[in-house]
């Protein structure tokens, strides 16, 4: 295909003036509107006018300019087609052979805060709908939205004077990418507000469901070798997370797995306020925690989650709610760690670790936006095959209001801290999961067995393993005991206090099982089950 006219018109000119030059030089006509066309009649380039085209004016503040019979006959005619051919003759449509169009800016005018009345106007029209008419013609018509793509074009056209079809087909495919990732944003935003433009706090669960997502990068492979991987991102976050951490640190690229683990890691660590609560440190090994601690400084919160589980530390990810000091940067860089991930770092700090070549530091640039966590990425999303399961991101936090005690003891003091330290931390583990807490550290991490009385079990043998006694310990559980025996197995050890949510049709026998012991329970009235 040779092309003879192109119709150019971008909200992204980077580049623009240049390829029109080539375009012109070529001997292809140029069409263009607006701002387009006076960019490049100021650049020196002969530009036709697209009213010239349709002999319409643009009109209503260019909303209406290109959404004209003489513009998509001229995109959709079909060249194999005597019919085509003959209507366009007949009316006087001038065929266009190139559509240079790239979409209104809808996501930047979002993301810099702008009114509904701005953001409505930054939704495209004419755009998509010339985008969509040239790539559904792509055996007549070469559709280019991507700058990137500029050279790969003009290159082609001086080789051989014409555009393959192979590549007008990589254009289609990439075409039609782009305004459905455009429709998918518009939609993704508006269900996030209501009909005045303000924030809603809950999604609809939509029929369809259509998302997207912005390619960040690819990775080396994904959770083995065999397997392809990327990481992409929601296009509104704005809540401290891994997808919009910085790396300022670290010759190796992130893997598939070091990001799920350092999502992990940060969402533990964010379970505490660090003003009202304390310094966290989650240590994460295979999506799971081998150590998790509050201390009042990084070092002291870093040194009490390591002593829980060294061995199964290493080569961990590690994550902080809190700036990183020197004095915990130096313990940090005696062990070999995959990453670290916080909000910030004291200059010093940051060179320390940089003496770890392969050691990927990252931070989240602060905590803002801590506050409206799951107000812009709101949903989870787990793939079965040949289908997707959608829920709610599991932000529920524990109610003081609703905490039950229901055994003959109320807890102490100390004993309600670590209970509340301890649901905090189990919500993180795999079921089925129990964490055993003692002064505000994760003293046993029982993960992912298919018994409970078996994560207790497990927990308490590596506690055991570690040389940590479990005695005045408090236990939690991210759901309810189906039997008196993990109670049974918990009073062996030393445990005082039982945090569950409750709801099982043997919770009596387990209350009875724990003022037999003289624990203290209480039910949550939370479940936080994680597959």
């Amino acid at each position: 295909m040779k092309p003879v006219r192109a119709l150019i018109s971008v909200s992204d000119k980077r580049g623009i003036v240049d390829f029109a030059k080539e375009l012109n030089e070529l001997g292809i006509e140029i069409v263009s509107t607006g701002g387009t066309a006076r960019l490049l009649k100021e650049s020196g380039i002969p530009v036709r006018e697209i009213s010239d085209l349709t002999g319409f004016p643009e009109i209503m503040e260019g909303r209406v300019k290109t959404l004209h019979p003489k513009v998509h006959g001229g995109i959709l005619a079909d060249r194999s087609k005597d019919e085509h051919l003959r209507a366009m003759r007949e009316l006087e449509i001038e065929p266009i052979d190139m559509v240079v169009v790239n979409l209104y800016p809808f996501k930047e005018t979002v993301k810099k805060g702008a009114d509904l009345d701005e953001i409505i106007e930054n939704i495209d029209i004419g755009g998509p709908t010339m985008v969509r008419a040239a790539a559904k013609n792509f055996k007549h018509v070469a559709i280019v939205t991507d700058p990137e793509d500029y050279e790969r074009i003009i290159n082609e056209l001086k080789e051989t004077g014409e555009i393959s079809l192979k590549t007008r087909f990589y254009l289609a495919r990439k075409a039609f990418n782009l305004t459905a990732h455009y429709d998918a944003v518009i939609s993704d935003y508006l269900f996030s507000i209501d009909e005045e433009g303000k924030k809603v706090g809950c999604r609809e669960l939509r029929n369809p469901l259509t998302i997207t997502f912005e390619k960040v990068q690819d990775l080396r492979y994904g959770e083995n070798p065999h397997q392809r991987g990327a990481f992409y991102r929601e296009v509104f976050v704005t809540e401290p997370c891994v997808t919009r951490a910085r790396k300022l640190h670290g010759e190796k690229e992130l893997s598939f797995n070091n990001i799920y683990d350092l999502d992990g890691a940060l969402n533990l660590a964010l379970e505490f306020d660090p003003v009202k609560e304390g310094i966290s440190c989650a240590i994460i090994k295979h999506a799971n925690p081998c150590g998790v601690a509050l201390g009042k400084t990084p070092e002291e919160a870093y040194e009490r989650a390591l002593k829980v589980d060294p061995l199964s530390a290493f080569g961990g990810i590690i994550a902080f709610n809190s700036r990183v000091t020197p004095e915990a940067a130096r313990l940090i860089v005696e062990r070999f760690y995959e990453c670290i991930i916080a909000p910030d770092y004291d200059e010093e700090a940051l060179e320390i670790l940089k003496t770890k070549k392969n050691l990927r530091v990252l931070t989240t640039d602060g905590l803002n936006g801590l506050k409206n966590r799951g107000e812009d990425s709101p949903f989870d999303y787990r793939r079965v095959v040949g289908g997707l399961l959608v829920q709610d991101r599991d932000l529920m936090t524990l109610d003081p209001e609703k905490l039950k005690v229901v055994t003959d003891r109320e807890p102490t003091e100390k004993e309600w801290e670590d209970l509340i330290f301890a649901f905090k931390v189990v919500k993180w583990v795999k079921s089925n999961s129990v964490v055993y807490a003692k002064d505000k550290v994760a003293v046993g991490i029982g993960v992912g067995q298919t018994s409970r009385v078996d994560s207790a079990r497990c927990a308490a043998e590596k506690a055991k393993l570690m040389g940590i006694d479990l005695s005045g310990s408090v236990l939690a559980s991210e759901a309810f005991f189906p039997f008196r025996d993990s109670i049974d197995e918990a009073a062996k050890v030393g445990v005082t206090a039982v945090i569950q949510p409750g709801g099982s049709i043997r919770d009596k026998e387990v209350i009875q099982a724990a003022n037999e012991h003289g624990m203290a329970m209480v039910f949550a009235g939370i479940r936080h089950f994680r597959h």
